[in-house]
């Protein structure tokens, strides 16, 4: 039995229970197809237990998936013992904060809607300060250094990544001044990398309403093996099914449609750091 459940663990657990429930077993008769307990099956689908390829593909057979891509995306992450950068920050920091680090480097591309804070990926450590500094209730000192070094460590990823920043989270002044003007000068220097696409939606832009909402959308190794995580005042909730992947995908494109152009978000970006 596992102390620890991270979210790619009890990610597996989710879809073998909906694997189950879309062919129509209980876990009782689930566990007459393995020969074990329905205790065993519990624990498995809910992450506490893990299984082994041989009975994963029994299962999966069973509850007749034909999908060999998505059988072999369940193999890996059931099979997958990796020990990522984020295991040192087990215990010092929430276990949402090691999660969506370990969903980062899963990740095939990422997309995000920033309304009031640039993005945790594009911050710079004196803007992550400033927001961390800002918490209640209040942090340490320690904490917040925690909490930056961990963000930065995140920052490593190299996966495509899009942003789409409403000109609020560029005016709003986190810190101050000078903080200010780094990171518009961060967000021009990291637009620039071939993987990083932004964009930003100033105030008079029309179309925006619909779509009002800070989101992290986080691309699987299939299309039904995304997540989308929200913010939350201890880490960030991950939503994975299917109805809501779909509307946050209709939720970015509108986004998306009502932004400038990635030239034109450059230039102005260029225009507020002058005005600082």
């Amino acid at each position: 039995m596992r102390r620890e459940v991270t979210a790619r663990q009890l990610r597996l657990a989710t879809e073998l229970r909906r694997l189950r429930e879309a062919a129509g077993f209980s876990a009782r008769q689930a566990a007459a197809l393995l020969g074990v307990s329905p205790a065993q099956i519990t624990h498995i689908e809910s992450a506490l237990a893990g299984v082994s390829e041989q009975r994963l593909r029994r299962l999966a057979s069973h509850y007749a998936c034909r999908d060999e891509e998505f059988i072999k995306a369940l193999v890996a992450m059931a099979t997958d013992r990796t020990k990522g950068w984020w295991e040192e920050y087990r215990g010092l920091l929430p276990t949402p904060f090691l999660d969506l680090a370990e969903l980062e480097h899963y990740a095939r591309f990422q997309r995000h809607v920033a309304i009031l804070y640039v993005p945790g990926l594009l911050q710079t450590e004196d803007y992550a300060r400033a927001v961390f500094s800002a918490r209640l209730p209040e942090l340490t000192p320690e904490e917040v250094e925690l909490r930056i070094q961990h963000r930065m460590a995140r920052q490593s990823t190299a996966v495509p990544y899009e942003a789409v920043l409403h000109e609020a989270a560029l005016r709003i002044r986190v810190g101050d001044r000078a903080a200010s003007r780094a990171q518009l000068a961060r967000l021009l220097e990291v637009s620039e990398k071939d993987h990083v696409t932004l964009r930003v939606i100033p105030f008079d832009q029309d179309g925006f309403a619909r779509a009002s909402s800070t989101m992290t959308y986080v691309g699987g190794v299939l299309p039904r093996l995304d997540t989308v995580a929200l913010d939350a005042p201890h880490g960030s909730v991950l939503i994975d099914s299917e109805a809501q992947l779909e509307s946050y995908r209709t939720r970015f494109r509108r986004v998306k449609a009502a932004s400038l152009n990635t030239d034109a978000s450059r230039e102005f970006i260029h225009t507020l750091t002058r005005e600082l």
